[in-house]
């Protein structure tokens, strides 16, 4: 029988953890809209046996949709990760270093910290501050304690308001995330990756829209953390696991700042 880090295979669920991309879906107005055109038809041409074939043109950002926030896509007075000029890796072929292409793909565990339960809620409110109080009662809750290495998602219950494009989005509420002293506290724990709901993974103030980052800051450029932004993680909340074996590969796009990634956790079945 397969096992991968204690997880017997046969026996297991696999839920997907990506938003479908389609156009017109909530993303950050910092981002080109995401388009998909179908560029040929059926029919357009048609070969000799009767045989057709259509294919599409998909226009994105690499922080659209489901996606991995690569360590360069964030600076702070000029300076990205590592202590590394931003000004010098960047050109017109994207980053020289700190790219997305780097990311090794992440196959371990993923604790679960699952915040809105912990306050007794589907959905935490609009504008919600998790704090590092928070992340140690959930991580009480959860029953799985947060290690070196290995990666945290953090359950708001934002994307079961993926439907509703102004709510999710928080142009007029906000956005329910982790505060500063969240982000301290996780990288305290120097985790790999964390994981979130909402487009931003940070709190978002009401009326406030785009505003600073402090926690994109400091898991990025101090503390070297990928961010996963916009999951799907309320079937993994609703299954009331602590933990799931967590299968994360971007697509390696040479230069970029980010890109899409369909996560996939394991849980047992």
């Amino acid at each position: 029988m397969a096992y991968i880090d204690g997880y017997r295979l046969a026996s297991s669920r696999v839920l997907d953890l990506a938003q479908p991309m389609r156009t017109g879906m909530p993303q950050s107005a910092n981002h080109p809209p995401f388009r998909v055109i179908l560029e040929r038809r059926h029919g357009d041409y048609v070969r000799g046996d009767g045989g057709s074939a259509a294919d599409e043109v998909i226009v994105t950002s690499g922080h659209i949709g489901t996606h991995v926030d690569a360590l360069g896509h964030v600076s702070h007075n000029g300076v990205a990760h590592g202590g590394v000029a931003a000004s010098a890796i960047q050109g017109y072929r994207g980053l020289s270093s700190l790219g997305i292409e780097n990311f090794t793909p992440y196959l371990g565990r993923a604790v679960v910290l699952d915040v809105a339960r912990l306050h007794g809620v589907d959905v935490l409110p609009a504008g919600y501050e998790i704090t590092a109080d928070d992340l140690s009662r959930a991580e009480a809750l959860a029953g799985s304690d947060v290690r070196s290495g290995e990666a945290v998602l953090i359950g708001t219950g934002w994307s079961r308001l993926w439907d509703q494009y102004d709510v999710f989005t928080g142009l007029r509420a906000g956005v329910p995330g982790p505060g500063p002293d969240a982000a301290y506290w996780l990288a305290s724990r120097r985790v790999r990756v964390v994981g979130g709901e909402s487009l931003a993974f940070e709190r978002i103030g009401p009326g406030l829209g785009e505003t600073t980052y402090p926690v994109h800051r400091i898991l990025l450029v101090e503390a070297g953390i990928n961010i996963v932004e916009t999951m799907r993680l309320h079937e993994l909340l609703d299954s009331g696991c602590g933990e799931c074996l967590l299968i994360l590969a971007p697509l390696p796009i040479v230069g970029a700042t980010g890109a899409p990634v369909r996560p996939l956790a394991v849980i047992p079945g």
